[in-house]
């Protein structure tokens, strides 16, 4: 692999700290990316290919201004780590927030990062939508982590790893994983089921979200646009003529002229 103009990745991100191989570098910069590249999976909808390359990342996410899903966010974050010289390995996870019910099994088409500083492990996922960490976890089961904006935790259940996020007083299961490496040729082929099958949920409906520096979430499903901010909520269905102006003013997302995202606007307003 090439390396990566980190420059421009930092300035992309906003971010002007260390970049030192230290834990308070992974933390800095799992917020930096987190709050200013969006999750979304346009190029999915319109059928362009997601390509997995950290060249072709880069350039789509960093050059081009774009966001991307987990395979994107946390290869690319994978890759800029590596870089400076942090041990980063990726792990597979099976998202539960759509499927809680631990006896049914999830595809296995998620991905985050163990990042091990000082012969501590620590997660970090930069690809996770609205729930995408930003601080680093410490991957040691049940400790109640604490960020400015949410309260985490890890439980273990025989070899699994299950990582919860606290809504509403209640601990919820966003995904569960193991310990064992995700290489390439898996993300490979969990991105190709992510972006090509009729099943999964990217395939037929808009998904754009940020988590903001202020702690507040943009959400985008379809032609509803939603902000909560300070446990308050504010939706609005946009019209067509809408959504390219959201995703540039509030997203940062600056399609090509002409594009068309399909999605039914007919209960717009």
């Amino acid at each position: 692999m090439n390396k990566l103009d980190l420059d421009k990745y930092f300035e992309r991100i906003g971010y002007g700290g260390g970049n030192a191989p230290e834990l308070e570098t992974l933390h800095a910069l799992t917020k930096a990316h987190t709050t200013s590249i969006p999750f979304e999976n346009i190029d999915v909808l319109l059928k362009n290919p997601i390509l997995l390359e950290p060249e072709a990342i880069f350039r789509k996410m960093v050059l081009e201004k774009r966001g991307g899903y987990c395979f994107e966010h946390n290869g690319l974050f994978a890759a800029v780590l590596a870089q400076l010289g942090f041990t980063v390995h990726p792990l597979g996870a099976r998202v539960r927030l759509l499927t809680p019910d631990r006896a049914i099994t999830p595809t296995r088409t998620h991905l985050l990062l163990e990042v091990t500083i000082n012969g501590e492990k620590w997660l970090t996922d930069v690809g996770f939508g609205g729930f995408s960490m930003t601080r680093a976890l410490r991957f040691q089961a049940d400790i109640i982590q604490k960020s400015e904006f949410d309260s985490r935790r890890i439980q273990k259940v025989g070899n699994t790893w299950f990582h919860q996020i606290l809504r509403n007083d209640q601990w919820v299961d966003g995904y569960e994983f193991t310990d064992h490496e995700m290489p390439f040729i898996d993300q490979v082929v969990g991105n190709w089921y992510t972006s090509t099958n009729p099943d999964c949920h990217f395939t037929s409906e808009l998904l754009v979200t940020q988590v903001k520096a202020d702690g507040s979430l943009y959400l985008l499903k379809n032609n509803r646009f939603t902000i909560r901010k300070n446990n308050a909520e504010q939706s609005n269905d946009l019209l067509e003529t809408e959504l390219m102006a959201v995703l540039q003013n509030d997203f940062g997302i600056e399609l090509p002229a002409g594009s068309h995202i399909p999605i039914d606007f007919s209960m717009a307003h």
